[in-house]
């Protein structure tokens, strides 16, 4: 990408993953997959209609507030809002709750909005979750310069070749999708920050229920150094030792694509991790990797990626992926448990690639989200810089012991 993105707050999505695995390299002779149960087949239904509702609620947010731009003060407001956030994007609802007289209505919109893309992804009230932020840098100048804004969405397809914006009298305007537009585009979208913290909730809770987690399940590392999973093992393991446990960890970290067009807004990455755990079933784990925001950049996190005292054998399979934000995480953690519930340990650590695909449901190959690197047969004793299967992305890492107090 010419002009590198606001990268989007992380979502953990536990079968993506492996959705990944079979897209980088080829694996050995897995077993052939499950055809998916009802349940699996009514959930993956339930997910695939989720990004066409919060895509068609977001459409109707932007709408609206190209209306309210009439406003002055709300118009000077969004510009000063957009400028001076670190991240560029500003929470709609409160800009919203202080317009004044026919654009005052936008805050009742806007609330409703909020509460209607919670319940879509599978989650409870969140309060508002609603942003807006300027398509691109660049525009600031001609917007500072007094230039009508359009608004538009940070539409989920990756591919579209147009992307409908409005003006301040409703009327649609189709922009080319392969290039900035001249013009200032405002761009609604989510604050997947939070969904992702909910979602990581569900995820894990929903996996816990099914048997698809040790007890006391592997908890998303929170920022750099943080741990991923629980500090004590659920049995034993070579990885577990007297005072502590064996990690790795990720001491630097870049990705040459970040996937994300202009129209698509700020993103950010989230990784997972595959395996078995101590207690022969299938595990997966999820770190949010919220420092990650631009592509072309090195990063330097000192991040827990893999705790191995969580798992069986000494291989693990990691995957880097970013999320458009409209994944219902309920509906994933459901037909994904009803596939990989199928999945017995046989000794040995197998792929489980197939298993996984066969409860996909088609638009997740599409852009939901967007499989951007992937790193197999990781190892506790892994060191030094690992270039990605997809030669779209490279990580250093190192084994590191985490001492118990």
């Amino acid at each position: 990408m010419s002009v590198p993105p606001l990268r989007r707050a992380v979502v953990a999505l536990a079968a993506l993953p492996l959705l990944a695995l079979g897209a980088g390299q080829a694996l050995a002779a897995p077993a052939p997959a499950p055809h998916p149960t009802a349940p699996a087949q009514a959930s993956a239904a339930r997910a695939t209609a989720t990004a066409t509702q919060v895509s068609a609620i977001e459409d109707e947010v932007a709408r609206a507030l190209a209306g309210a731009l009439t406003d002055a003060a709300l118009r000077d407001r969004l510009r000063s809002a957009t400028a001076d956030a670190a991240s560029g994007a500003a929470d709609l609802g409160p800009l919203a709750a202080a317009a004044q007289g026919p654009a005052g209505r936008l805050a009742a919109t806007t609330a409703q909005a909020d509460r209607r893309i919670a319940a879509a992804k599978g989650l409870g009230d969140l309060g508002p979750l609603l942003r807006v932020q300027l398509a691109d840098p660049s525009m600031r100048a001609a917007l500072d310069a007094g230039a009508a804004p359009l608004v538009a969405t940070a539409v989920a397809d990756d591919h579209a070749r147009t992307v409908r914006a409005y003006d301040t009298a409703g009327r649609a305007h189709a922009l080319d999708a392969t290039a900035v537009p001249g013009q200032p585009v405002y761009l609604v979208d989510i604050d997947t920050a939070r969904t992702l913290a909910a979602g990581m909730a569900v995820l894990q809770r929903e996996f816990a229920a099914r048997g698809l987690d040790t007890a006391g399940g592997a908890a998303a590392a929170k920022g750099p150094g943080a741990a991923n999973g629980s500090v004590t093992a659920q049995g034993p393991g070579a990885a577990q030792a007297a005072g502590g446990w064996w990690a790795t960890k990720i001491s630097g970290i870049e990705v040459a694509d970040d996937e994300e067009p202009w129209f698509k807004g700020a993103a950010e990455m989230f990784g997972l991790v595959t395996g078995f755990g101590q207690d022969g079933k299938v595990r997966v784990d999820s770190v949010a990797m919220p420092y990650l925001q631009y592509d072309g950049t090195v990063y330097y996190p000192n991040q827990i990626l893999v705790n191995w005292s969580n798992y069986k054998y000494n291989l693990a399979d990691v995957v880097l992926m970013e999320d458009d934000g409209d994944t219902n995480y309920l509906a994933l953690a459901q037909a994904v448990a009803a596939v990989l519930l199928t999945i017995a340990d046989q000794g040995a650590y197998i792929p489980l690639v197939n298993a996984v695909l066969a409860a996909l449901p088609t638009s997740w190959w599409v852009d939901d989200p967007d499989y951007v690197e992937s790193w197999y047969t990781l190892a506790r004793t892994s060191s030094g810089r690992l270039n990605g299967a997809r030669g779209n992305g490279w990580m250093t890492v190192e084994p590191y012991f985490v001492e118990q107090f």
